[in-house]
């Protein structure tokens, strides 16, 4: 299957690069490009893309607003949302996540970061630039005032095993590895965790994790309570 995307920054230089970049892979197409959030929302309209890689500064509607209009749930295309930025802060990862979209990259995370990036978007998963990674979950937990003892909706010890590794940051196939399972069961787990949770993808499920202090879960350990 080849990966449709559309790019959406409103400088030329930078999606010429990122066209150059995602060109390189043989599963991925760039299909349209725009410099500015509502030309992005009318293309991704049109053009209907797997994948929208989007500016969060960009002139009238950003990429912010833009993601939140895509990945509403009564939006007109399905489309998974990847956000891109020269600024990492605090306040643009949380909105952008909140408002659904299924990666946060800085824009000198590297070429290979961008195309895996897409490949995650489009498998339900998501990644997020490991230089804002910790320092979100560091804050979500710090965020929490007290801990949940048994949080709701209740998960069963291999789902709480499996969300734990998510909050560490695991793939699915290293999931797999440290519980014995494939990877996927991993992934049949995941989707169970989603629909209970009602989170999007697996940085929701992170989320949870660390707001619930779930992720302190010692996965392999039967029958024992989450914290």
């Amino acid at each position: 299957m080849t990966i449709r995307v559309l790019l959406a920054d409103d400088q030329h230089s930078v999606r010429f690069g990122f066209r150059t970049i995602l060109g390189a892979a043989t599963d991925i197409k760039v299909v349209g490009e725009a410099a500015d959030g509502a030309t992005a929302l009318a293309l991704t309209q049109r053009l209907r893309p797997d994948v929208v890689i989007a500016d969060i500064r960009m002139p009238g509607m950003d990429g912010l607003e833009l993601t939140r209009r895509l990945c509403a749930a009564d939006a007109p295309v399905a489309t998974r949302v990847v956000v891109v930025t020269t600024y990492d802060l605090d306040a643009y990862v949380h909105t952008a996540l909140r408002h659904g979209a299924s990666g946060f990259l800085v824009k000198h995370s590297g070429p290979a970061l961008l195309a895996e990036a897409v490949r995650a978007a489009v498998a339900g998963d998501a990644l997020i630039s490991p230089t804002v990674t910790v320092r979100l979950l560091r804050q979500l937990s710090r965020a929490t005032s007290a801990p949940t003892r048994n949080p709701e909706p209740a998960l069963s010890d291999r789902e709480m095993d499996i969300v734990s590794l998510v909050a560490d940051g695991l793939t699915n196939p290293e999931i797999g590895a440290r519980l014995f399972i494939t990877a996927g069961t991993v992934k049949t787990h995941l989707a169970s965790v989603q629909r209970k949770l009602r989170v999007r993808n697996r940085v929701g499920i992170a989320q949870w994790a660390w707001e619930t202090r779930a992720h302190t879960w010692t996965p392999g350990a039967p029958g024992r309570e989450a914290p």
